[in-house]
């Protein structure tokens, strides 16, 4: 026996220990849980939940723009103000209240109030860790965006008359109480997700809600002074800056990424990112098509392109595709982003003639559009019917009108909800704030 082979026979006896040590690792491996999904997972509600955040200064500079501006610092106030209480009527009321897991107060319909949210412990170990999911702070705060969004839409339609404290009290009831509520139903595990009701990240549990709710303020609030004339015009008010108002459309634009892919609800696969990458294509898709056809259709019609209903018009397309941006192909998302488009184009004068005053189109963009992508949801999601759309979008339509027309009602007839005509006339930034956005402007 060459002295090589005796020297590799005795590394081999003295490695036999080891290599049953070697083969206890890799069963211990293997029998180790699998962290990744709980990792990406959480990672994803993060991502998702700051790009949704990044849609609230979407909402600002879009309002800021389309209003004068002698109204520029109520509108900002307005937006932080409303994202700060829905952080906080989230956490009291509405998490829980959406979420109630076994806890419902009648089957299907609603869960406890005031169980307060609660985070994991700092440090916590993968062995206390729920690895089926994500972590209880990304979800929170990935559902929290959703919810303040919804109050955002509201915002924009009852601009430049409106108090603001009024206003900041329907707020702590929309995000505290209704939303929590009617999203329950749906995202909750509550009736309409048995029925079979499908809405992927919220055409209109988000958006029509809050179009909804936008709609009661409005009949409520009636229109801006001069906005109406007596034999029946539609007089103009242009914003104060398009270049703003822009600015606030492609940060929502931006922020719909998150918005839709993160409603993914998971990327611990393969299959979870491609789906996440192909949402994102599909919500891009949808708002290029809402652009370009509402750029074409205001240049037919009133031979010259509409800068305004360009830009609603992309929300418009990022609304539609919302209820279904996984299933359809590119094609299915540009006509159906189109179609969201033409909503725009048709609706905003439609309602200037039922002389309902929505100053920055919210409720053509997301109570109409969101309408629309939810009755879409059939043409390429199987599972869903339109009966079971119709009865979801009726449920929550009704649910938010109504009680919005209560609310709305009380504020009115409790502290009143509209300033004074002089105030409305000098605008809502002195009158109710006592400053202005651009003092060494004119009023415009």
């Amino acid at each position: 026996m060459t002295l090589k082979k005796t020297l590799g026979i005795a590394a081999l006896v003295a490695l036999l220990p080891h290599l049953g040590l070697a083969q206890e690792a890799v069963e211990a491996v293997e029998a180790a849980p699998d962290i990744n999904p709980y990792i990406f997972t959480t990672l994803l509600f993060l991502i998702g939940g700051f790009l949704v955040f990044w849609m609230a200064a979407g909402f600002a500079m879009l309002e800021a723009g389309l209003v004068r501006s002698k109204n520029v610092t109520m509108q900002l106030t307005k937006n932080i103000a409303l994202f700060s209480i829905a952080a906080i009527m989230y956490w009291l009321i509405g998490f829980n209240l959406m979420y109630p897991g076994d806890g419902w107060w009648i089957a299907g319909w609603m869960g406890p109030w005031f169980s307060i949210t609660s985070l994991e412990p700092v440090g916590l170990e993968a062995a206390a860790a729920s690895l089926d999911y994500a972590s209880v702070g990304s979800d929170f705060f990935f559902q929290l965006m959703f919810c303040a969004t919804t109050a955002s839409i509201v915002s924009g339609t009852l601009a430049e008359r409106i108090k603001l404290w009024p206003f900041l009290l329907f707020v702590v009831v929309l995000t505290g109480v209704l939303y929590p509520i009617e999203a329950s139903w749906q995202w909750g595990g509550g009736w309409l997700s048995e029925m079979g009701f499908a809405d992927f990240a919220g055409s209109t549990l988000v958006h029509a809600a809050g179009g909804f709710a936008a709609l009661a303020g409005a009949l409520i609030l009636g229109p801006r002074i001069g906005k109406y004339a007596k034999d029946g015009r539609v007089i103009p008010i242009p914003g104060s800056n398009l270049a703003l108002a822009t600015l606030g459309t492609f940060i929502l634009w931006l922020g719909w990424f998150g918005f839709n892919g993160g409603s993914q609800l998971a990327m611990g696969t393969v299959s979870d990112v491609t789906d996440v990458s192909r949402i994102f294509a599909n919500t891009n898709m949808a708002a290029a098509a809402g652009a370009v056809t509402a750029l074409i259709l205001t240049q037919v019609m009133y031979k010259k392109p509409d800068l305004t209903m360009v830009l609603n018009g992309a929300l418009a397309g990022l609304v539609s595709i919302t209820a279904e941006p996984l299933a359809p192909s590119l094609f299915g998302a540009l006509w159906i982003g189109a179609v969201g488009g033409v909503i725009v184009v048709i609706t905003v004068p439609m309602l200037d003639r039922m002389k309902i005053d929505d100053v920055v189109g919210a409720i053509p963009v997301h109570l109409i559009a969101g309408i629309w992508g939810t009755l879409a949801v059939p043409f390429y999601n199987s599972e869903a019917s339109f009966g079971t759309q119709i009865v979801g979008i009726a449920a929550i339509g009704g649910f938010v009108f109504v009680a919005s027309l209560v609310v709305w009602s009380i504020l009115k007839m409790t502290m009143g909800i509209r300033v004074g005509e002089e105030e409305e006339i000098n605008g809502l930034d002195m009158a109710e704030l006592g400053m202005e956005a651009y003092p060494e402007f004119s009023k415009g």
